[in-house]
């Protein structure tokens, strides 16, 4: 009986030892460590914390957009609306501005210069009294006498007539203005593109260059706007 427990021994002896050996080195050295210094966590135990952690991540994303306020989310879409809105009042009360200036401005204009084809039509009669004044020597009408009576009473009547004519026109803007009258200062008036036309250049003693030397038709103003040029001989001494 003896024999057969030592033989038993020898055949577990044997079979332990086979199975030592024909494990891969990195086994054997594992198992023949101490169980205090054998690998507490396997590399699929990694593995599986690290997917686990991805879990747990897109969990949280998602239970947070589950969680978000849907009033606070109106109210922002509320509030870019009332943007819109808004720029789009400031944009229509500056255009309805816009169009409102610019119907006034048309309007004015359209008042203002209504005549302005009557009163160019007029310029010639208007200048036609000038004329006949003209026409009329200065020394019958300063010393009036009983043979030229009539044609005294006939130039006054023209000048009356004129003046009429004029006042009426003046009601409604339009002006003439003479070159030949002298400025404030008593010096004869400037050429100026804007307002006069030159039909002429000559030299003149006593003026200087660019002074208006000659009216040969006087000039008219519409409501501020040049409505005829009036046409002078302008003094060039150079």
């Amino acid at each position: 009986m003896f024999q057969r427990i030592l033989l038993r021994q020898a055949q577990a002896a044997r079979s332990v030892a086979t199975r030592t050996s024909s494990a891969p080195l990195a086994v054997r050295r594992t198992s023949q460590l101490p169980q205090t210094f054998r690998p507490l966590v396997s590399q699929p135990a990694f593995r599986s914390y690290s997917t686990e952690n991805q879990a747990e991540q897109k969990k949280d994303a998602e239970s947070k957009e589950a969680t978000e306020d849907p009033v606070q989310k109106e109210l922002e879409e509320k509030k870019k609306e009332a943007a819109d809105l808004k720029d789009k009042y400031v944009r229509s009360v500056a255009d309805f501005l816009n169009l409102q200036e610019r119907t006034k401005r048309d309007m004015d204009n359209a008042r203002n210069y209504a005549i302005q084809k009557f009163a160019a039509d007029l310029l010639e009669s208007i200048d036609n009294f000038d004329r006949a004044l003209l026409a009329v020597p200065k020394e019958k009408i300063e010393s009036p006498s009983a043979e030229n009576k009539d044609l005294n009473e006939l130039v006054t009547g023209l000048k009356m007539t004129q003046n009429i004519l004029m006042s009426t026109l003046g009601k409604h803007g339009l002006e003439r203005f003479d070159p030949d009258e002298l400025t404030e200062e008593g010096k004869p008036q400037k050429f100026d593109p804007n307002r006069h036309e030159a039909t002429f250049m000559a030299k003149a003693e006593g003026k200087e260059n660019g002074d208006i030397m000659y009216t040969q038709s006087k000039g008219f103003i519409l409501n501020g706007r040049v409505l005829r040029a009036a046409k002078v001989g302008v003094v060039k001494n150079d």
